[in-house]
């Protein structure tokens, strides 16, 4: 019995996709359409249909052939761009084959078994999502692969999807792919389209303003001349020195730098040399600043799973620095290479706190950067030998208490342009600290104490002022106050008590 269908529906439902003249028939005559036009409305609608999923699952569908046309690199157009990520020119886009992601078969492969021989059985879908790529690529690899008789079908899932687990066969040959490396999370990205993206978000691209330093210092108070010294130093994406007395917010302000430039950068989860994988992405030292979510059910945006979008990384390391926190280093026991500090702050900055201090000695630090810092490109060690170019790109802040020309020989000063000195604060530098930081630490402010405590505890003995003392006299008054269950408000009384407990042991030109 035949169905009555509204004419308007199937017309819509005919004409719902529009095909591009690449892709579809050649266009013909009326003539010669009417000639051959079924009789059957249901049938014609069937045809049409079918031919609109034949050239969407064709391999060589003119979608593929514009994108081959598109550069192999991962940058995507200016509209993608502006609809993904507004603050960055640089987002990687969702590879439409396994040449373009830079990755082989027998990689992938390798990848989907070692994840099973973990988990014992997973969708299509699920194994897309944890090796990061399209599950449009995966799923013919699938249907190899159970072809193969490495894998068969547990059973069926949602949208044309199979729940897959490994048989006797997949799981040996998972074993001898983890006798490797046992790594099977994302995807690796190839070291050609890493060096693309550090240098499409290198800091040298960058030219921060004046603005742009206040806003990143606005929680720190700094002088105008500091800005104005600190200003190039930062604009030239090139290494500098801040020196001076212990106190005074060395760290705090190389720890803000980073913030001058622009917020956010995107990395590979990892990257694949030669069957090598290494590690970039570090949750320890890199803070995740994921994209909102597309509009409606469906996320059309074509953005490359493998790569994770993160605030501008700013890396500190301090005394514990030794040598080999600057090699690729590989885990023995699972084969995985994590990346160098130095590599995992490209694009941001690295300080090296407390200089003069670390574990290494400092002239073998040097040794091993100088030629990075000249030529902006560094060389790594793999574990099967093979050395690999990399980018040398963040800006390198050395912080130290002592004098640069007392540390390293006038060859390396000279690769190290900017060696600021970070000076005491003034007298009234130092009262404002106390008005800015009593509201901010529940302390009720008061003059009077503040001119008690200048004159008591720092005229009288010569102190030196420094930046971090009013912040922390006003936590000795406030645990106080806390412990006493008392309002913390400042007094004669309460900065004698906090001086004695904090100047205990400190010279008088501490």
């Amino acid at each position: 019995m035949a169905i009555p269908l509204d004419k308007n529906i199937l017309a819509r439902l005919a004409g719902a996709g529009q095909i591009p003249q690449e892709q579809g028939p050649q266009p013909r005559s009326d003539a010669e359409a009417s000639e051959d036009r079924p009789a059957d409305g249901v049938a014609a609608m069937v045809d049409r249909l079918q031919s609109l999923l034949d050239n969407i699952a064709r391999p060589g569908s003119a979608r593929e052939r514009d994108d081959s046309l598109r550069a192999d690199s991962p940058l995507q157009t200016t509209e993608d761009v502006a609809a993904t990520d507004s603050d960055n020119s640089f987002v990687p886009r969702e590879p439409v084959s396994f040449q373009q992601a830079g990755l082989s078969d027998s990689g992938v492969e390798a990848l989907i078994l070692k994840f099973l021989l973990a988990r014992g059985d997973a969708t299509g879908r699920e194994i897309a999502d944890q090796v990061k790529l399209p599950f449009v690529l995966l799923d013919n690899l699938l249907r190899q692969m159970k072809t193969d008789q490495l894998v068969v079908h547990r059973g069926s899932a949602p949208m044309n999807d199979y729940q897959y687990e490994m048989s006797d066969l997949g799981r040996e040959r998972a074993r001898r792919y983890s006798q490797h490396c046992t790594y099977f999370g994302a995807a690796p990205v190839s070291l050609a389209d890493y060096v693309l993206s550090v240098n499409a978000q290198s800091l040298t691209n960058q030219h921060p303003t004046a603005d742009d330093l206040n806003r990143a210092f606005a929680d720190l108070l700094l002088s105008h001349q500091m800005l104005d010294r600190l200003g190039p130093a930062i604009n030239s994406g090139r290494g500098l020195f801040l020196y001076g007395y212990p106190g005074n917010g060395k760290t705090s302000i190389a720890e803000r730098v980073t913030a001058a430039f622009g917020q956010h950068v995107w990395i590979p989860r990892a990257i694949g040399v030669d069957g090598e994988i290494i590690r970039v992405f570090d949750p320890m030292n890199h803070v995740e600043a994921p994209l909102e979510g597309g509009a409606g059910i469906l996320d059309k945006r074509t953005i490359d799973k493998r790569w994770v979008r993160i605030r501008r990384p700013t890396i500190v390391a301090a005394g514990e620095l030794t040598m080999s926190a600057l090699e690729v280093t590989v885990n023995t026991s699972t084969g995985i290479s994590e990346a160098p500090l130095q590599m995992k702050s490209n694009c941001g900055t690295l300080v090296i706190d407390d200089f003069g201090r670390q574990r290494m000695r400092v002239e073998d630090l040097l040794n091993r950067w100088i030629v990075p810092l000249e030529k902006h490109q560094d060389y790594l060690s793999l574990p099967n030998g093979k050395k690999i170019q990399v980018p040398f790109d963040q800006l390198i802040i050395f912080s130290t208490n002592l004098e640069p020309k007392d540390l390293v020989d006038e060859a390396f000063l000279r690769r190290i342009p900017y060696k600021i000195e970070v000076l005491d604060p003034t007298e009234e530098e130092f009262r404002k600290l106390f008005l800015v930081l009593a509201p901010k630490m529940g302390v009720e402010f008061r003059p009077e104490p503040v001119d008690y405590l200048v004159d008591k505890h720092y005229r009288r003995l010569g102190r030196p002022f420094r930046f971090c003392h009013p912040r922390d006299l006003l936590l000795q008054i406030a645990n106080y106050c806390a412990y006493r269950n008392e309002r913390p408000v400042m007094s004669n009384e309460a900065f004698d008590r906090a001086c004695e407990n904090y100047f205990a042991i400190v010279s008088k030109q501490d």
